[in-house]
């Protein structure tokens, strides 16, 4: 079920009725209405994979239970052990089993060895990636005594499929998430008009601008050998925006619906295209995968605390293996070294902490200096993102190769109409998003301070685009992950 489809705006309100309206009561009715809705939810795209979500929920809840009685480290290391083994089994059987078994039998085939080996062809669980990550983290954060497990089996299934972030994210840690399912919610006028802002920018973001986008970045890439080095320059544009608002519009959307139902879910998106070096960007980029790649592989393997071999040697891993989570490809392969290529020279100079605070804070305008680096840093991501784009490494190297040498078309370049509308569009987000970088979302505060009238036109205004700009529906990018 999308976010931005009929059946969601169906959904919602049915739920958030039943909710507040027939369970306020007792906390283990609203706990067992978000399974029913979230498992609801889940089934609507297919059914079948519900039995890996509570196959989940019971192995980790379980581990999580015998963690607790087991003082014996060689028994706990074990209990840890099955638990990771078969969350990522799960998701190595569905998620990397054909691209291991098909780069094994390329590369015997080099050796003029032939492999009978057949692929799986088998459908990707929706949310897989995101819902085994954060059961994950409930388990080792138990055995590393950063947590009490929980006896209540409703409120842990609960926290496992709540259904706003269960296929794409936040991934959230059940140190944050999970004592929210303990306490009965009680609804906050505020909170959910604030929830309603915050859904309102997600669906502007995803189908005013990610969409739109979508359909000129598809055109050019899948025809790129047809088009001009600047045009291609401005397919990647259209996909580092139709990437962002997409994923970040989505995460707006799942925030915002969690606030509906009196939850707080953590930032995922903190505007990282106004990030002044990489470094910055990745504190500001799915900041939830960031960090839990930081304290469950990062930090473990030594962080930055060893010699410089070590730092880079850590550095590569946490980037590639971030690239690898993306999907059995060696283009997101390619994408996260590249990134580690990127921060590499920053962690080496310990400048990778230089900026911790918002471009500039409390002014109307960056400085120069400020803006060349928001440039440069934006500059290096588009570039990224043209191979987590492409079909092929192949097909990355040509288009970037056209990009570059093909001068002329710089020259002589004149912008079709639709090219004008949607740069038109992308110049507007970014203005919106500028005046609002100070918030969690781009309108969190923008406008609160107008007077009524002006406030509500700017709101319809938003919800008008929606109806009149949007472009042609496209399936959240990050649900393939």
């Amino acid at each position: 079920m999308l976010f931005n489809s009929i059946d969601f705006a169906i959904f919602l309100p049915i739920v958030f009725i039943a909710y507040w309206f027939f369970t306020q009561k007792s906390l283990k009715m609203q706990n067992t209405l978000i399974i029913v809705a979230s498992y609801f939810f889940y089934a609507w795209w297919d059914w079948r994979f519900l039995s890996l979500i509570m196959f989940s929920t019971v192995l980790d809840y379980v581990i999580g239970l015998a963690l607790a009685k087991q003082e014996n480290i060689i028994q706990r290391k074990f209990l840890l052990a099955v638990s990771i083994s078969v969350n990522l089994g799960f998701l190595g059987v569905f998620k990397y089993y054909d691209f291991f078994i098909e780069n094994f039998i390329a590369a015997f085939s080099l050796f003029g060895i032939p492999i009978m080996a057949n692929s799986l062809q088998i459908i990707l669980p929706v949310g897989i990636s995101f819902y085994t990550f954060q059961t994950l983290s409930y388990a080792i954060d138990i055995y590393r005594h950063k947590l009490q497990p929980t006896k209540d089996f409703l409120a842990f299934a609960a926290f496992v499929c709540f259904f706003p972030q269960l296929v794409a994210g936040p991934i959230e840690r059940a140190t944050h998430l999970l004592p929210q399912f303990y306490k009965k919610r009680t609804f906050n006028y505020q909170k959910a008009i604030d929830g309603m802002r915050q859904i309102l920018w997600g669906l502007f973001k995803k189908v005013v601008i990610a969409d739109n986008c979508a359909n000129y970045a598809n055109l050019i890439f899948n025809n790129s050998e047809e088009y001009s080095g600047i045009t291609l320059v401005l397919g990647a544009l259209f996909f580092t925006f139709q990437i962002y608002c997409d994923f970040s519009g989505y995460s707006d959307i799942a925030i915002g619906t969690s606030r509906l139902f009196g939850f707080d879910l953590m930032q995922n998106f903190n505007f990282p295209y106004f990030s002044r070096d990489i470094a910055e960007f990745w504190r500001r980029w799915h900041i939830s995968l960031s960090t839990w790649f930081r304290d469950y592989l990062y930090i473990p393997l030594g962080g930055s605390r060893g010699g410089t071999w070590m730092k880079i040697r850590n550095t590569f891993i946490i980037f590639i293996v971030s690239g690898f989570w993306h999907g059995a490809s060696w283009t997101f392969i390619i994408w996260g070294a590249l990134n580690a290529i990127y921060f590499i020279p920053l962690l080496l100079a310990k400048k990778n902490r230089n900026h911790l605070d918002i471009v500039a804070k409390d002014k109307q305008l960056p400085s120069a200096k400020e803006l060349l680096s928001m440039l440069f840093t934006f500059s290096l991501t588009l570039v990224a993102w043209v191979f987590f784009r492409a079909e092929t490494i192949g097909h990355a190297l040509s288009y970037l190769s056209a990009m570059f040498n093909d001068f002329e078309s710089y020259l002589t370049f004149g912008i079709y109409w639709e090219y004008k509308k949607i740069l038109l569009l992308i110049s507007i987000f970014i203005s919106i998003e500028w005046l609002g970088r100070e918030g969690q979302y781009g309108i969190e505060k923008l406008g609160l301070n107008w007077k009524r009238p002006l406030r509500y036109l700017f709101y319809y205004a938003i919800i008008l685009a929606i109806f009149w700009l949007g472009g042609e529906e496209q399936q959240f990018i990050y649900f393939q992950f």
